[in-house]
């Protein structure tokens, strides 16, 4: 079921979650990128409204690839230099190898093992030998915890505000549900209401590993701290691709 965040709220995207939000956790994804490998070319899958991008093109020749035309466009807008491509991150296949390949928050929607591990590979085929992957899934099943949030912007004369709730109506399944309430205002009309719904995959620690050295890569975890309004230390796979 497409979503309307990443379609009809698409241009919304900057007053959901606005790039200068997100450079401390961007940061500590360079960093983790760098340890190993010192990439110059890095592709995310993934990329969205090029939130992260807009802080990693300042230190790597990005790449960027995501399913939804309407964020491809909010990205291309916020970052012009970059190249983009809209393709799906279990099946596309650029042709090239990267340094690094980095993986953010859309990993998520990767709802069975059968498909995490198709995004895996990709990531793993687009890899060097000697480079790495960074995997930043919101959550393991481990670590979940159900509950509501709020964020949102105000720019110009346009406002967006939101609830989002999320919950696992069956915690013996590899899923859990959000629902999202936007309040959106342009100009001096009246506010409007739209709701959206997103289901996302949940998935145990050891599941991921397993997954990732199946691939062929060489796995291990590290902890960043997530973007603003959360604010919350979240785990991250770092694999190495063995020479």
């Amino acid at each position: 079921m497409e979503t309307k965040l990443y379609s009809e709220l698409a241009e919304w995207w900057p007053l959901v979650s606005a790039p200068a939000d997100y450079a401390q956790e961007a940061g500590q994804y360079a960093r983790l990128l760098s340890t190993p490998c010192h990439p110059k070319r890095v592709l995310e899958l993934g990329s969205g409204g090029g939130n992260n991008a807009s802080h990693l093109k300042n230190r790597f020749q990005m790449t960027l690839v995501d399913l939804s035309p309407q964020m491809l466009e909010v990205s291309r807008a916020l970052n012009p230099e970059c190249d983009h491509h809209q393709a799906d991150m279990r099946t596309v296949r650029l042709g090239r190898l990267f340094d690094a390949v980095f993986i953010h928050d859309a990993v998520s929607y990767m709802t069975t093992a059968a498909d995490l591990f198709l995004a895996i590979e990709t990531a793993l085929v687009h890899c060097r030998p000697g480079g790495v992957a960074l995997f930043a899934p919101d959550h393991f099943r481990e670590t979940y915890r159900p509950g509501v949030s709020t964020g949102g912007h105000d720019e110009g004369d346009r406002s967006l505000w939101y609830l989002e709730w999320t919950y696992d109506p069956d915690p013996t399944d590899t899923i859990v549900e959000t629902d999202f309430a936007f309040l959106l205002r342009s100009g001096s009309g009246p506010a409007q209401v739209a709701h959206d719904h997103h289901t996302t995959g949940l998935f145990e620690r050891e599941q991921w590993l397993d997954l990732c050295k199946k691939a062929g890569f060489e796995p291990e975890i590290h902890t960043v701290t997530s973007a603003q309004p959360k604010a919350l230390e979240a785990e991250t796979i770092l694999c190495r691709k063995p020479q």
